[in-house]
């Protein structure tokens, strides 16, 4: 199930399903631990009328929105048969770990009604049911559910008072569905502790004049003591929940406003995605340095993980798109992160978890029964790309100078180490999709543009031998790429090419949009050489999905999720993008920026109302498809539209478009 909108605040991060019912809960990383372990239910119901009625009924009609200039959410639940309204607005407080929900009930009759509100509350505790325990604390007058260094507060309050019922219990085993049952007849019992596969409900009483309203706060706090979660429970009371939602909103605020963005020539619905889509990538952001790919815990790859991992490749471009949104923090953190992590030999591994211990992997130590390193070689070289691109805009040269040593030399020396000796080209490796072993022309480009990045770095920092070696390997990985990965025939660049034991080179002649979009994205060509716009064209006419969704796929005969054999795959958000960019490339007045503005609009009008963009869309519903959301699509769509107003700056028709320098 997708998520309509997540929170978080570095390390809280929290996913809504689209009833508004939380999903996926993870403490202490964005990413790990899930203690809600995706597929748990923190129910929402109302008892009324001698029968309660659960969010998940389809008698609620519900929308998710993300609130105005702030990484909040604001849902809407209508029940019109009940006569009965409610309006919950949820942050994730930005200073301290506390989840906090504003819960407005209005009575749509011309009566005075008692209602009873509950928060049902399902938790797997460090991903595991074995030892969780939950009790009702009669002196803090909360519900605690813990597990050795994970503990979960939970407390409501209305004007009237705190909560008046409550109950733990045992679930989803010995045919216990769950303490949520126990609310369908308005009154818990009141069961003061449990242990093991533990649950929770608590209720509050709220009498609502006609025609009038009662508000309900709730707030979970979260930390590794029980003692400091009475800290922040107290916290809370003191200063109101209110007041710290109020804070959290005027924090965002001013993190998303930081610089004047003159958005000329853009919707309102094109400029609000610009500015969720920020915050979606920010929600990812692990204070450690990690950017997590998707939170969405759903989303099963390969049939056996999820896409909570930090994939430098993917962490790389949400860096860079914050960078250039005028947030250079979050990319300082991420480098340090791959600094920490990167081995010895100079390259990085498949993905990470966010606590900086490796990620899961598919890719073996072995091709055709001979070692090879199980490595993406393109996410080593984008985090060499990333950073020279952070410090065009921080100038932090000494944080650059405390890197050289450890991550840029080590990286380069490494890209210069795997390559070929006849072809100059990169060695084998698997592709950005994770899928072939090969010689990728994105690869090889990604490795050139590190290239010339790393020899940039040198020569800022006086390293003649090295700015002079860095530069000279780029030239013939350009050459290699010239030589032996473009077709004159097709007038295309080939997806991959492959040696088989004996020798003979073996060419996929598959048309992928990331082989052309390497070749002007980093530089090998300009995006108006001839090469660059034959290509450019033949790919686009070959991979644009002609139905209502629209959008281009990665390659012909994309399997990935697809719904119809009968074109050539799923549209994505990011390669669409890519797209995009070479237009805004090749733009040479104004006129010619309107294709870009189009694919803007594309987006905002394909993603949730939330603004969350999924990976992939249905070409036929335009539904969303795969992880929901994706952070590289946030980021991809950040970078078009920067890249856009970089574009008017440059014809002169906006002198300050972008004040992000």
């Amino acid at each position: 199930m997708a998520k309509s909108i997540v929170l978080g605040n570095g390390n809280i991060l929290v996913g809504f399903d689209s009833r508004g019912q939380i999903r996926d809960l993870y403490f202490p990383y964005v990413g790990l631990e899930n203690h809600a372990a995706g597929h748990l239910l923190h129910r929402l119901g109302i008892f009324v009328d001698g029968k309660i009625h659960w969010f998940s009924d389809r008698g609620w009609n519900i929308r998710i929105e993300c609130g105005t200039d702030s990484l909040s959410s604001l849902i809407t639940a209508e029940y019109p048969s009940l006569g009965l309204s409610v309006t919950l607005s949820d942050v994730v407080y930005n200073e301290k770990s506390i989840l906090i929900r504003k819960v407005c009930v209005k009575n749509l009759q011309s009566e005075q009604r008692t209602i009873k509100f509950f928060f049902c509350h399902e938790f797997q505790i460090y991903e595991s049911y074995r030892g969780d325990t939950a009790y009702f604390d009669p002196q803090s007058h909360t519900v605690i559910h813990y597990k050795g260094r994970r503990v979960f507060l939970l407390n409501a309050a209305s004007e009237s008072g705190a909560f008046d019922d409550y109950t733990t219990g045992f679930f989803g085993a010995s045919g216990k569905e769950g303490s949520f049952k126990d609310a369908e007849d308005g009154v818990l019992a009141k069961n003061a502790i449990e242990h093991g596969q533990t649950d929770s409900v608590i209720g509050i009483t709220l009498t609502i004049p006609a025609n009038g309203e009662q508000t309900v706060f709730y707030w979970m706090c979260i930390a590794e003591t029980i003692t400091d979660v009475h800290k922040l429970n107290q916290y809370v009371l003191d200063r109101s929940p209110e007041y710290l939602m109020n804070t959290t909103r005027d924090y965002w605020k001013a993190w998303v406003n930081k610089y004047n963005f003159s958005f000329y020539g853009l919707s309102e619905k094109v400029i609000s995605l610009f500015k969720k889509s920020l915050f979606y990538i920010r929600a990812h952001v692990d204070q450690g340095g990690s950017i997590l790919a998707s939170g969405d815990s759903d989303i099963i790859q390969q049939g056996k993980d999820t896409y909570g991992y930090m994939w430098p490749r993917d962490a790389a471009f949400a860096a860079m798109a914050l960078d250039r949104a005028g947030d250079p923090n979050v990319a300082k953190r991420f480098f340090e992160f791959c600094n920490a992590v990167i081995t010895e030999d100079g390259y990085f591994m498949h993905k990470y978890r966010p606590d900086r211990s490796l990620g899961s992997s598919w890719h073996p130590w072995l091709y055709r029964g001979e070692f090879a390193l199980p490595i993406q070689e393109d996410e080593t070289a984008i985090v060499l790309i990333s950073l020279w691109k952070h410090y065009q805009l921080s100038r932090d040269l000494e944080f650059v100078e405390s890197v050289y040593n450890s991550l840029i030399r080590k990286a380069a020396n490494f890209l210069i180490e795997f390559r070929d000796g006849d072809t100059g080209l990169p060695k084998p490796s698997y592709d950005l999709w994770e899928e072939k072993f090969g010689v990728h022309t994105y690869t090889a480009a990604s490795v050139y543009g590190a290239l010339i990045a790393a020899s940039q770095f040198a020569g800022i920092l006086g390293k003649k031998n090295n700015e002079h070696l860095f530069a000279v390997a780029a030239r013939e990985v350009r050459d290699g790429i010239l030589r032996h990965l473009y077709d004159e025939q097709s007038g295309l660049f080939y997806k991959m090419i492959n040696r088989t034991k004996n020798g003979d080179v073996v060419i996929d002649k598959t048309v992928d949009i990331s082989s052309i979009y390497g070749i002007y994205a980093f530089g090998v060509l300009p995006a108006d050489d001839e090469r660059v716009v034959r290509a450019l064209k033949e790919t686009e006419a070959r991979l644009m999905v002609k139905a209502k969704a629209s959008g281009m796929v990665r390659y012909e005969g994309d399997q990935y999720y697809t719904v119809d054999r009968n074109l050539p795959g799923n549209p994505w958000f990011i390669t669409t993008f890519w797209l995009a960019e070479y237009y805004v490339m090749r733009a040479e007045h104004e006129a010619d920026l309107e294709t870009v503005k189009q694919w803007l609009s594309w987006a905002a009008d394909h993603c949730l109302v939330s603004g969350v963009m999924s990976e992939q869309l249905d070409p036929h519903s335009g539904e969303l498809v795969s992880a929901t959301p994706l952070a590289w699509s946030h980021s991809g769509y950040v970078l078009l539209l920067l890249s856009y107003l970089d574009a008017l700056e440059r014809l002169g028709i906006c002198p300050t478009c972008n004040p992000v320098k």
